[in-house]
């Protein structure tokens, strides 16, 4: 009799507000997706932007919804703050690898200890806070 092999789908996470989405996090997420299988991304609540010194424009509700209807994500989930929610989060998925954007390096190294973290690098040419400051 033939043996099947049975893999297990790769859980990758990322976290971000994702206010006023624009092509580099498409890229961002794009990229994760790429890693792995199945996609969860952590939206950041109005409430935790707030924590942060951040204001998002779109409401959490809203960015919520657009992220969870592109098609390379499999689940968004809010975001309510580092930590303890990240350890939760990879019990809980059952997460694979943790990937951010390399403007957290050595914020969040860290988490290596305990986690597989991942660095992307960002898009260089976009960034939320340059869109909003320029209008």
């Amino acid at each position: 009799m033939e043996t099947k092999e049975i893999r297990k789908q790769k859980v990758v996470i990322t976290y971000g507000t994702f206010d006023m989405f624009h092509f580099g996090h498409e890229r961002l997420l794009k990229r994760c997706k790429e890693q792995g299988d199945i996609l969860i991304v952590g939206v950041a609540t109005d409430e935790y932007n707030v924590q942060k010194g951040k204001k998002a424009v779109q409401s959490f509700e809203d960015r919520l919804k657009y992220v969870e209807s592109l098609p390379y994500v499999t689940r968004a989930i809010p975001e309510t703050g580092i930590n303890p929610q990240w350890y939760e989060d990879y019990e809980k998925y059952g997460v694979d690898v943790i990937i951010m954007g390399d403007d957290k390096v050595g914020e969040l190294d860290y988490l290596k200890k305990d986690m597989n973290l991942v660095y992307l690098p960002r898009t260089k040419e976009v960034s939320s806070t340059e869109i909003r400051e320029a209008i």
